[in-house]
Formats: C-alpha cells, structure tokens, sequence
C-alpha cells in the first residue's frame, strides 16, 4: 500500500486488527515509503483486513491498496501469529 503509511503505527494497527480477527501473517516496511501486509484466514477476515488498512490508523493516509489473493501454502512452519518486521 502506498500513501503516507510509514511513522504512523501502520504495521502495529494492522497487527492490532489481525490479531482481533483470528488472522496470521506479517505487515513491513518496504523502500520508497511502502507498507506490505501478508495475511492468512478466512475470506471474510482477509475481506474485514482490507477494510481497516483502506482507512488505516489516524495519522495515515492510505493512497493505493493493491490486493492479491493466493492459496495459502501447506507447510509445518506457518505462522501462528501476525508479526510485525
């Protein structure tokens, strides 16, 4: 995602809310002021996730959200929890 989404608490209110929906993955910083969130659940969690990072914190605003749906892989060391990075 793009706009002004970094040095506003981003990744912690998206944790916030991934954790508050049942979700794991991980939101970070990228290069050149962007925000990258991989998440995994249900469709209608995932759907409430990108929701909330369409608004963003206050503080934050949210200029592009580009979104990719993918299975998820099957492998013994997925995540358990949202982190942050």
């Amino acid at each position: 995602m793009t706009g002004r989404v970094q040095g506003v608490g981003f990744r912690y209110f998206t944790a916030g809310r991934a954790h508050m929906l049942g979700l794991t993955g991980l939101a970070r910083n990228l290069p050149h002021g962007q925000v990258e969130i991989i998440a995994e659940g249900d469709r209608a969690s995932l759907e409430a996730l990108i929701a909330a990072v369409r608004r963003g914190p206050p503080g934050a605003a949210v200029r592009d959200v580009r979104v990719a749906w993918d299975e998820a892989p099957v492998s013994p060391a997925r995540a358990r929890e949202f982190l942050i990075r």
